[in-house]
């Protein structure tokens, strides 16, 4: 099996907040290392990655948008982009619309499938909206579920640890765990 790149889900400002003042600076050199993107939607990424330090740069990357109108192909194919021509591993950054990639997010569509290819997954820290509003709600935090609705229908898969006792909610808008498992 070839070596692929590794997926780094990139931390996006919530609202019009400079990147500097709440995205750490290891992350924000990490964003300057990475030519390709998977985003959800390119403009506001542009402008993301200009204030970030990339400003006259922006040309010279790559985008390819992840979104909720992203066909299961064109989910897969991004696979391609962990390699470049030559065949050498390719790092990618995922980055959502704000705060966070993958959670409640398409992204967790990639980062599953990724998983599923071996291709390493590295978050970086950064905000996020569904944390800071856990934290601003004074409701204990230890015991909290989080549920994510698409629209059309609500879709949760508990996780537990091996005693029995639940991990996490496992939540992946607008597609199934069979259709991430076929990809």
């Amino acid at each position: 099996m070839k070596e692929k790149g590794t997926l780094y889900l990139i931390p996006s400002p919530l609202g019009g907040d400079d990147p500097a003042d709440v995205i750490p600076g290891s992350v924000l050199e990490r964003i300057r290392s990475i030519r390709r993107y998977v985003v959800e939607e390119v403009r506001t990424v542009r402008r993301y990655l200009s204030a970030a330090g990339l400003r006259g740069h922006i040309d010279e990357l790559e985008f390819r948008e992840l979104n909720e109108h992203t066909s299961h192909e064109e989910v897969s194919d991004l696979l391609n982009m962990f390699t470049d021509e030559n065949g050498n591993p390719t790092d990618v950054g995922l980055i959502s619309e704000a705060g966070l990639p993958a959670v409640a997010d398409p992204g967790a569509l990639l980062v599953a499938l990724c998983h599923s290819h071996g291709i390493k997954v590295v978050p970086l820290v950064g905000p996020s909206s569904l944390m800071l509003a856990l934290m601003a709600s004074g409701l204990n935090g230890q015991s909290f579920e989080f549920r994510f609705s698409n629209g059309k229908t609500l879709i949760t898969d508990p996780w537990f640890l091996d005693d029995g006792s639940r991990m996490a909610i496992k939540c992946v808008p607008g597609f199934s765990m069979d259709e991430i498992d076929a990809c």
